[in-house]
């Protein structure tokens, strides 16, 4: 005789929730832990009801514990695997250690552990695995696509997508692959329970993900408030006085933690100054290897270095839960963003430090930021115009629009999204589907953004609690004074910066001198743009490699060279303190045979200025000053646009040596300097050097005031 329904609806909760709880003591190794107010919710509605949720709870929470104890009973009950989408290979390292400790066999498919696909596949096929994880560029993929989802959505237990802000366009991490898990979350068979987890969404974005995860969806959200951390601001005056601030009490924050830069090379300069100053630090950012970058997290981990100084590349889910501190020199562009890498500190201590150094440049920093991922109308006609139903690559796409790799395969991705391209094997294929820009929309992307950055200037000139305003930046209806805060209490951190902390600061980014590699390889599918080169530069026509003052990213002379190449400003000679450092870069070049002459890239924006540094150091050198270079007449102004191949095809035969110039060139024996202005693709440098070459110079050494990146 079977039992009326309430009653067994009773066991089946009270069966759960002795579980869960069993599963959660033998994930945290206590036996006296507890579940967090809306935990078991979660895990109930999973597992009992094969609901729909979206938890949005802080950081340290235990969103993980979720859903690895829904997998868990899931898996007892009889599911199959859990799918959890997870947006970085960090994160998932995190995750799978989780697991394991959960006693849930976790494995990953990334493009960190290719090698690894086949096993994983056969570990799947026996049912030996309780959680894949994957990235959400993974479902993109075409053979993953094809040869995988189908199986794995059949036999999904439970889809998870970790950091779920990502899926919305109002996310502060919004990433075009993300938005690809609504037509997943649409496609998994019936009964299917789905999880969406994050700390960082605010109104906008929880409406925006629980739309995408359909009808009847359990939102599940908590206080964000982190009584662990204090926060503070410190404005200071200038770059050199923040990482004067930094050498000076680095050493005084409490444990192990994390600088974060707006830029790598902010996050080269101050680890470079930092460990000369005796501290123990080591930068990470995109440019890091893979490997290495493992090694650094475990190297922050094990309390083998003081911090990690970081760009955003160390981010979401790194996980050290005694992380003592996050210092910010530079702010984020958003209080959310801001809230999720702060986020990182404090986890499992009462206490962690929060300190935020802004700078005058940040504003210039975000404006990039903000408009680099957006399409255009223009972009899109021209991707949309040389694709068809034939596959092509994204380097043959790259050669026929102008556009550059970064942002062509992220617009592909866009159009993917929204129906208008598909990636197959071999490249990308349009789909015939008509693509109509949302004006409307990317407006009001736009002014959320400004919006944004204009939060966390205010921020920076609290009045009121700092955790209250990130709170209600993030909708929290919860958000009250901390009582920790510099606002709350007062400044809990030094405001002076010893003196001669700041004149090592100083000293350390007065240095000069940044090497330009020299081009090795044409761009490829040059013959469609009319220029008739491939494959390798000719060694004999490529210059030595090069050096500039500095990158206009720089926290040292960056600044004055932003200045004098920001848009509209006026064409000058060059200024004494330039030249002279523009002199002690020389000095320090290191080459293997000394210039014994100078030449100058003819400039069509600024030729006042390069006439002036080839003249300047020309004199200071005590070399003789050769006819610049001419310009090809009818030349147009070369303004660097776009990808490779067309910057290429824009300096290709601009450049003109004269007859005087050939015949100097060949009584000159020694390397020539080439001086620019500025350096962004390298061909114009690396076209010039290949005119002077062919017209008799030994060899030839590329400078230039400053490059792009």
């Amino acid at each position: 005789m079977s039992e009326p329904p309430d009653t067994m609806a009773g066991m089946t909760a009270t069966s759960t929730t002795d579980e869960a709880l069993h599963a959660l003591r033998r994930l945290t190794g206590r036996d006296d832990a507890t579940f967090h107010d809306g935990q078991l919710e979660a895990i109930t509605a999973l597992v009992d009801e094969q609901r729909r949720a979206l938890v949005v709870q802080r950081t340290g929470w235990g969103k993980s514990a979720v859903y690895f104890i829904a997998t868990s009973l899931l898996r007892q009950r009889g599911a199959g695997p859990t799918l959890l989408v997870s947006p970085l290979i960090a994160l998932m390292r995190d995750q799978v250690a989780a697991a394991e400790r959960a006693g849930v066999r976790a494995v990953s498919m990334s493009s960190a552990n290719a090698h690894e696909w086949d096993a994983v596949r056969a570990q799947l096929a026996a049912d030996e695995v309780d959680v894949l994880l994957v990235s959400p560029e993974r479902l993109t993929n075409p053979r993953f696509r094809e040869e995988q989802l189908p199986e794995l959505r059949r036999r999904t237990g439970l889809l998870v997508v970790d950091e779920a802000h990502c899926v919305s366009d109002w996310g502060h991490d919004f990433r075009p692959d993300y938005r690809r898990l609504s037509d997943l979350v649409a496609s998994m068979p019936e009964g299917v329970p789905v999880l969406a987890t994050t700390a960082t969404a605010n109104a906008r974005v929880v409406e925006d993900v629980a739309e995408q995860l359909g009808d009847d969806v359990l939102t599940l959200r908590g206080s964000l408030a982190r009584t662990s951390l204090r926060l503070g601001c410190l404005t200071l005056g200038s770059a050199r006085e923040r990482l004067g601030w930094l050498v000076s009490h680095l050493g005084d924050l409490p444990g192990s933690g994390i600088i974060y830069t707006l830029t790598v090379s902010a996050a080269e300069d101050t680890a470079r100054l930092l460990n000369e100053a005796g501290h123990g630090v080591a930068a990470y950012t995109g440019r890091t290897d893979p490997d290495e970058r493992a090694r650094l997290e475990q190297a922050l981990k094990d309390d083998e270095v003081k911090a990690l100084v970081a760009t955003s590349a160390l981010g979401m889910g790194f996980d050290k839960p005694n992380l003592g501190f996050v210092v910010h020199v530079g702010a984020p562009s958003s209080p959310v963003a801001y809230y999720q890498q702060v986020g990182r500190a404090g986890r499992a201590t009462e206490s962690a430090d929060v300190l935020l150094l802004p700078g005058r440049e940040d504003a210039e920093i975000w404006h990039y930021f903000a408009t680099a991922s957006m399409p255009t109308q223009a972009k899109v006609d021209q991707v949309l115009g040389v694709l068809g139903p034939e596959a092509m690559s994204v380097p043959a796409i790259e050669a026929r629009v102008d556009l550059r790799r970064t942002g062509l395969e992220l617009l592909l991705k866009v159009l993917d999204v929204d129906g208008a391209v598909r990636r197959v094997q071999g490249g990308w294929v349009s789909t015939g589907q008509p693509w109509v820009y949302d004006e409307d929309r990317y407006a009001r992307i736009a002014q959320a953004r400004l919006d944004e950055q204009q939060a966390m200037i205010e921020y920076q000139r609290a009045t009121t609690c700092r955790m209250e305003l990130l709170q209600q930046h993030l909708d929290d209806p919860t958000a009250s004074p901390c009582g920790r805060c510099d606002v709350c209490v007062g400044p809990w951190y030094p405001t002076s910066t010893d003196g001669a902390a700041v004149e090592q600061a100083n000293a350390s980014l007065d240095r000069v001198g940044v090497p330009v590699e020299p081009r090795g390889q044409w761009p490829s599918g040059m013959r469609n743009l009319g220029v008739e080169v491939s494959g390798r530069i000719d060694v004999a026509e490529r210059p030595e490699t090069g050096r500039v003052v500095a990158r206009l990213t720089d926290l040292g002379w960056g600044g004055a060279l932003r200045e004098i190449f920001a848009a509209g400003a006026d064409d000058a000679p060059v200024p004494e303190a330039l030249l002279t450092a523009a002199a002690r870069s020389l000095r320090d070049w290191g080459w293997r045979e000394r210039p014994v002459a100078v030449v100058a890239v003819p400039s069509v924006k600024r030729p006042l200025l390069v006439a002036s540094v080839a003249e300047g150091l020309s004199h200071l050198g005590r070399l003789p000053l050769l006819p610049p270079l001419d310009l090809t007449p009818g030349a147009p102004d070369a303004t660097p646009t776009g990808n490779s191949a067309f910057r290429l095809a824009a300096v290709w035969e601009r450049f003109v040596a004269s007859e005087q110039l050939r015949a100097e060139l060949e009584a000159t024996r020694g390397p020539v300097l080439l001086v620019d202005d500025l350096v962004d693709s390298r061909w114009t440098l690396t076209v010039a050097a290949r005119t002077l070459r062919q017209a008799g110079a030994d060899s030839v050494l590329p400078f230039a005031l400053a490059s792009v990146g």
